[in-house]
C-alpha cells in the first residue's frame, strides 16, 4: 500500500498517528443545551504553537494545572501547522538548547526509526535527517512533529494537569485593575463560548492576540532610529510595516505523470508582479532570481525535482528541490515513497501586500486569500512555465501533498507568520545588543569570542543571524550577522500588566532584534521560561516583575531553570 492510501481525509488517521485525545474528547466541551462552560486552572495558554507547548510542559510537569487553546486542530505552530521544518543554529546537536527541546529533537528521529522503513544507511544514522534538507539538520513531515508534540504533552494531559482546547480563539478578557482575570473564547467549529480563568495568563499565539484584549501595552511594525538608536531602524516609524507572511506547501514528483492543478484565478496578476521594493527587487516574483539577502544584488536560483544531491544539472545556482526537503526517498527502503517531498516556504511565496494584524476583518480575509493564492501560483508556474534545465517549460509531475497537513486546498493549515505584536516591556532587546558589527566594538582583539551584551537576568539561550524578510512597507531584506545571546526575563515583563507573560515572538525585542528571536528553538526556550515563570509566581505568591528586580529571587529563580535542564549562558563556547 502506497503512503498516499494511508492517510485520506485526515492527517491523523495513518502509519504511526493516532486522534490526540486532546480532538477525541471535543465533544465534552460543552453540556447538553449547548451552553459555553466555565473552566480554571493555575495557568492559561492562549496559542498552542512551539512557545505555548514549551510552556504547558514546563509547568504541567511541575504540577499546574494548565489549559492552552488552539485557534487550529493541531499544536505546534510554525514546526507544524506552518509546515516548516527548524531553522536552528550550528551547535544544536549539542548544546544551547533546553533539556526538553534536545529531547523533542530526538524524539522525531525515533518517531521515523519506529515507524517508518528507514534504509540501512538511514537505520546507522546517529543524526537523522529524514528529508536532508538544506536548510536544517532535521527536516522532517509537519506531522511526526504534531505526533511528538503529543506523545510529550499526553501524560499531562492523562493526568488532568493538562487541558488542550483545539479550534478555540480568543475573543474577550476582563480585566481587574492590572490583572487579567479571564479569558472568552469561542469554539470555531460549533460557535460556542467558553470562559477561562486563571491566576496566571501566557500568549504563545503567533500574533499577541491577547495584548489588544487586555489592554496590554504594544508594539507593531518598525520602530524610528529615534525610538531604539539601532542603526538599521529607519527615520520614521510604521506600525504597518511588517515581515511577510508565507503560506507553506509540501508537493512531490511523479515523472511521466500529470498532476497540474487548475490555474488560480489570480495567477495572471502573480506571474507578472514585481515586487515594489527598496533597494529594489531582482525582477518578478515568480522567478529564478531573488535579492541575496546580505548584498541585495540578483542571484539566481535553479530548481530540478530529479537532481540527487546539489545544485540542478549545469548551474552552480541553489536548487530549490532541495532547500527544505522533508522527505528524501533515499532515506527509506525502496518502494516506501514515489519521490522525496519538499516544503515551499521560498522567496517565492513571501506575501509582502499587506498585513493580517491590527487592520479590519475585511483587509485580512483579504490578504489570507491573496497569500493562497501567490502559494498556488506559485505552484501552477512551477508545473507549467518554470525553465528547465534541459531547456523545457514546467514540471507536470509536481504534486499537491494534500495529505501533508490534511486541508482541502492542500495549503498549511496556518500561514507562517514571522512578526507579533510585541509587549512593551521592562526591557527591549535591540540591534545593538546583537548585531555581529555592533558587538565587536565592545571586544578589543580581533581573535576575541564574541558573545552579545551579557543580560543579567537571562532565561535561556539563542542563535540566530538577524534575518528579517522583506516587509509589506517595502523593505528588502534585512540580513546581517548577529552573535550568541541571552533571552532577557526583562524582556517577557510586560511594563503594567502583573500577570500576563509572553512566551514567542511577542517578546520586547523590535521589528529588527525579533529576526532572530523568532526561530523555533529560542521561541521553544522563550515557552519553556514563561511556563516555569508563572507558576513560580503563583507558588511563591509574588510578582514576575519582582522576581526580576530582586537579586536574591533572581538568583534563586534561575538556578530554578538551570535545574530544569535550561542553560542560561554561552558557556560552552568558551
Amino acid at each position: 500500500m502506497k503512503r498516499r492510501d494511508f492517510i485520506k481525509n485526515s492527517a491523523y488517521t495513518g502509519i504511526g498517528l493516532a486522534v490526540p485525545s486532546y480532538l477525541s474528547s471535543c465533544s465534552n466541551l460543552f453540556d447538553q443545551a449547548g451552553r459555553g462552560r466555565e473552566y480554571k486552572a493555575d495557568i492559561i495558554i492562549i496559542g498552542g504553537g512551539l512557545g505555548g507547548c514549551a510552556a504547558a510542559l514546563s509547568a504541567s510537569k511541575q504540577g499546574a494545572s494548565v489549559i492552552m487553546t488552539e485557534p487550529t486542530d493541531w499544536i505546534g505552530g510554525q514546526v507544524s501547522q506552518q509546515g516548516v521544518p527548524p531553522d536552528e543554529h550550528q551547535w544544536i546537536e549539542s548544546f544551547g538548547r533546553t533539556e526538553n527541546y534536545a529531547r523533542f529533537r530526538s524524539l522525531i528521529r525515533d518517531y521515523y526509526r519506529n515507524n517508518y522503513r528507514l534504509s540501512n544507511t538511514a537505520l546507522q544514522s546517529e543524526y537523522l535527517n529524514p528529508g536532508n534538507g538544506m536548510v536544517s539538520r532535521l527536516c522532517h513531515e509537519p506531522m511526526v512533529a504534531l505526533a511528538v508534540l503529543q506523545s510529550m504533552l499526553e501524560p499531562f494531559i492523562a493526568s488532568g494537569h493538562l487541558r488542550i482546547f483545539p479550534n478555540t480563539k480568543p475573543t474577550e478578557a476582563f480585566v481587574d485593575a492590572d490583572r487579567v482575570r479571564s479569558v472568552s473564547c469561542i469554539n470555531v467549529e460549533l460557535g460556542n463560548n467558553l470562559v477561562f480563568n486563571g491566576d496566571m495568563f501566557i500568549d504563545a499565539s503567533e500574533e499577541g492576540d491577547l495584548l489588544p484584549l487586555t489592554g496590554t501595552e504594544y508594539v507593531l511594525g518598525v520602530e524610528s532610529r529615534l525610538q531604539t538608536g539601532e542603526p538599521h531602524a529607519p527615520e520614521k516609524a510604521d506600525p504597518g510595516n511588517i515581515q511577510a507572511l508565507t503560506w507553506c506547501f509540501a508537493m512531490d514528483h511523479l515523472e511521466g505523470e500529470d498532476h497540474t492543478i487548475e490555474k488560480p484565478v489570480n495567477y495572471d496578476f502573480w506571474k507578472n508582479h514585481i515586487p515594489d521594493l527598496m533597494p529594489e527587487w531582482s525582477g518578478k516574483l515568480l522567478s529564478l532570481n531573488y535579492s541575496n539577502p546580505r548584498t541585495l544584488e540578483t542571484r539566481a536560483l535553479s530548481f530540478a525535482p530529479t537532481a540527487k544531491t546539489g545544485p540542478a544539472p549545469d548551474t552552480p545556482a541553489l536548487n530549490l528541490w532541495l532547500y527544505r526537503r522533508i522527505i528524501d526517498k533515499n532515506n527509506f527502503e525502496s518502494g516506501s515513497f514515489e519521490s522525496d517531498i519538499t516544503l515551499v516556504n521560498w522567496p517565492q511565496n513571501d506575501y509582502m501586500l499587506g498585513n493580517i494584524t491590527d487592520v479590519s476583518d475585511k483587509v485580512r480575509d483579504k490578504n489570507l486569500k491573496q497569500a493562497k493564492q501567490l502559494s498556488l501560483s506559485l505552484l501552477y508556474w512551477l508545473q507549467t512555465e518554470v525553465p528547465r534545465p534541459d531547456g523545457k517549460q514546467g514540471w507536470k509531475g509536481l504534486r499537491l501533498r494534500k495529505d501533508m497537513f490534511g486541508t482541502d486546498d492542500g495549503l498549511a493549515k496556518y500561514p507562517y507568520i514571522r512578526e507579533s505584536r510585541r509587549i512593551k516591556a521592562e526591557f527591549t532587546v535591540r540591534e545593538q545588543h546583537l548585531s555581529l558589527e555592533e558587538r565587536k566594538k565592545a571586544y578589543p582583539n580581533d581573535d576575541d569570542l564574541v558573545l552579545a551584551t551579557p543580560f543579567h537576568d537571562s532565561v535561556g539561550i539563542g542563535y540566530y543571524h538577524l534575518d528579517l524578510h522583506p516587509s509589506t512597507g517595502g523593505d528588502n531584506y534585512i540580513d546581517m550577522a548577529s552573535v550568541p545571546f541571552r533571552i532577557p526575563l526583562g524582556a517577557m515583563i510586560p511594563r503594567r500588566m502583573e500577570n500576563i507573560i509572553p512566551a514567542c515572538k511577542n517578546i520586547g525585542t523590535t521589528h529588527i532584534s525579533n529576526g532572530c528571536y523568532r526561530l523555533h528553538p529560542v521561541e521553544w526556550s522563550i515557552g519553556e521560561a514563561a511556563g516555569h515563570l508563572c507558576l513560580y509566581s503563583i507558588r511563591k505568591k509574588i510578582r514576575p516583575r519582582d522576581i526580576r528586580n530582586n537579586s536574591k529571587e533572581l538568583s534563586e529563580f534561575q538556578s530554578h531553570l538551570m535545574g530544569n535542564g535550561i542553560e542560561l549562558e554561552w558557556s560552552k563556547l568558551k
